[in-house]
């Protein structure tokens, strides 16, 4: 988590900074420009099928068996499988060149190649692919996501140098993109050379048994609807927005759920980096042990996610004027919206988070489908008559929509269902609890104006403080609290010792 968090500020830090040179430099249409060319690369990225998820839970049993022979024998097929998987993105990817410029609505800045910036992309997305993508998936499986996550930080400094030198010395977008290309080539090379150094034993090599391989072909098979689901939910909006209103309310769009997803990314390390844990926790803890676990993850990403909605609800708009002018700010409605947005987003994340971790995708086949053409009816009603409003909103009542299923789902697979109705008490808890302390600290920041960075300073600091005990005035009483307190404990070694010998 560590090195996944450090690796994480750069990534949002640093691009943070290219989007406003790029803006100030370039104009708004070139950001948005740029987030076309993401969410298209996001959908041909659906080849992938989660073949990814699917190896890499395949390795959990043969790791704690520690059967070498087996683990090669799931690495050569991880390797043939991204080969192909390469060569269909290359192919649907050529296929759609000719469409490109129909996905935008009006003019595009004068000296762009559409066609050209697109194929710099795709091959970055290709290549990604093609250059030793299969070694990563043992550093995941042993839990070692710090070291995709060091050359990951290590090739995301040289990347944004490089733009940044290109963007102020030349102004020239093509450039950029090609920066890109090459430094996505070095983070495979890089990944590869340490994972072969960490683990010399494992080789892509043998070949594993039939039923084994057909019992992956059926994981990744339906592990394809969730990826569908994914992608639709959080592409397509790029995609009709672009469409329908134009690049530049796209970028304003963009510019707000940049903030949201460079802290919903801090969150979802916590996810990425426990995920192998929970495998593990799968096949030898009980299920109660499984259960009492889940609550306290849950109050932990509850208490995360409604303390930063809350500081979106207080502080995106004045940080916003300060980042990009007053110009290109969104109404106030939409900071809302997207304050909850993030709330019920890192609900539904965590949910899947454990349905991924134990390898439920055949039961759960069909409601991430169910989900995605919700959002992408609602997408394409809603925008007509309410714009912008309509996108987010149609997000976060398509996630609503299914959670019920997928809580379902978890209980009757996963969990001991004697703790069911616990949970859906906990969630009326949290949601309230949530809510109130929403209310509370606005009203409390509403009362500051001052020049805009103080403002910001000060908002924020009323977040800290008041968001928090708020939270914990809510959240002391719970048993998940006292539990959560000695998960820290271990993890500090000892030094909340009065809290964590209350606890226990």
């Amino acid at each position: 988590m560590v090195y996944g968090i450090a690796s994480q500020i750069v990534k949002q830090l640093l691009p943070f900074a290219m989007r406003t040179v790029m803006l100030y430099v370039l104009g708004v249409e070139y950001l948005g420009l740029n987030s076309l060319f993401t969410s298209v690369l996001s959908v041909l990225n659906l080849a992938e099928l989660g073949a990814g998820s699917a190896m890499v839970y395949s390795m959990y049993q043969p790791i704690v068996d520690d059967d070498t022979d087996r683990i090669c024998a799931l690495m050569r097929l991880y390797k043939i499988y991204y080969r192909c998987i390469g060569l269909v993105v290359c192919a649907i990817g050529l296929a759609l060149l000719p469409f490109i410029h129909r996905l935008i609505n009006g003019d595009v800045p004068p000296d762009i190649d559409v066609y050209y910036l697109y194929l710099l992309n795709l091959a970055a997305t290709v290549f990604s692919y093609w250059l030793f993508a299969y070694k990563s998936s043992i550093l995941w499986a042993h839990q070692r996501n710090d070291v995709v996550s060091k050359v990951t930080l290590a090739t995301d400094l040289i990347k944004y140098a490089a733009q940044l030198f290109v963007l102020v010395v030349f102004r020239n977008y093509y450039y950029y993109v090609m920066v890109i290309l090459a430094t996505q080539i070095l983070n495979n090379i890089l990944t590869a050379i340490l994972a072969s150094r960490m683990y010399p034993a494992y080789h892509a090599r043998g070949t594993i048994q039939k039923n084994e391989r057909k019992t992956i072909n059926h994981r990744i098979r339906d592990l394809f609807s969730a990826k569908v689901a994914t992608v639709i939910v959080y592409s397509s909006d790029t995609i009709v927005i672009s469409a329908f209103l134009g690049l530049k309310v796209l970028a304003i769009y963009q510019n707000y759920y940049y903030l949201f997803s460079a802290v919903a990314s801090m969150i979802t390390i916590v996810f990425t980096s426990v995920r192998a844990g929970l495998g593990n926790s799968f096949i030898v803890d009980t299920k109660e042990k499984i259960t009492k676990d889940f609550m306290s993850f849950l109050l932990i990403i509850v208490w995360l996610a409604g303390f930063c909605s809350t500081c979106f609800l207080c502080v995106y708009q004045p940080f916003m004027e300060v980042w990009v002018g007053a110009n290109l700010l969104a109404e106030f409605g939409i900071v809302v919206c997207m304050s909850v947005y993030f709330f019920v987003n890192c609900m539904n994340v965590f949910l899947n988070s454990y349905k991924d971790a134990a390898g439920m995708w055949h039961k759960d086949r069909f409601r991430p489908l169910v989900e995605a053409i919700t959002n992408l009816l609602l997408n394409v009603i809603l925008v007509r008559y309410i714009g912008l409003y309509g996108i987010i909103l149609s997000t976060i009542i398509s996630m609503l929509f299914v959670v019920p299923w997928l809580i379902h789902n978890l209980f009757d697979t996963l969990f001991d269902r004697v703790y069911l109705n616990l949970f859906l008490k906990r969630m009326v808890h949290y949601v309230l609890a949530t809510g109130i302390t929403m209310f509370i600290t606005f009203f409390l920041c509403s009362f500051v104006n001052l020049p805009l960075i103080f403002e910001i300073i000060i908002r924020l600091a009323i977040c800290i403080v008041c968001a928090n005990l708020i939270l914990f005035a809510f959240y002391f009483k719970l048993p998940e609290f006292h539990s959560c307190i000695v998960l820290a404990n271990r993890m500090t070694r000892g030094k909340i010792k009065v809290l964590g010998n209350h606890a226990k």
